[in-house]
């Protein structure tokens, strides 16, 4: 993007890559994030992936978070928005590999994962769909209905 000074410099501005996956895996969508995000790089991911779930309208969408060890109030919410899109875009959505210190954290400070379920790997959060595509009901696997 460019961007000009008072005194008329001209600078580009380039975005740092984000640090992200998106891949499709059958009639679903795998995101996995590698690294921490801060929150316009979290705004970033956001938009993309609402933006691959519009384009390849997905059944599912599983949200790897295994990677993070700190997960703030503004990330929490982002993922719930992410969650409640994809459910009104017709996706469900797991949330896979939440560290224990993150977990607790979350409860401690009363923040939830919204309208998406979630699984403690990403093993599980596939098998979630099952074979047909269908969703699987075990204890691991529930929507969140009470704070994490």
């Amino acid at each position: 993007m460019p961007h000009v000074d008072q005194d008329g410099t001209d600078h580009v501005t380039t975005q740092e890559p984000l640090r992200v996956s998106i891949l499709r895996h059958g009639g679903r969508l795998l995101a996995s994030i590698h690294t921490a995000l801060d929150d316009s790089q979290m705004l970033r991911f956001q938009h993309d992936l609402i933006d691959q779930i519009g384009q390849h309208r997905p059944s599912g969408v599983i949200i790897d978070v295994a990677a993070l060890d700190v997960l703030d109030s503004f990330g929490s919410n982002t993922l719930r928005k992410i969650s409640e899109i994809a459910r009104l875009r017709g996706a469900v959505t797991v949330i896979v590999g939440i560290q224990p210190d993150v977990a607790f954290t979350m409860v401690e400070l009363g923040m939830d994962a919204g309208f998406a379920h979630t699984a403690l790997d990403l093993e599980e959060g596939l098998s979630f769909f099952g074979a047909a595509g269908r969703t699987q009901d075990s204890p691991a696997m529930r929507r969140s209905t009470l704070p994490l």
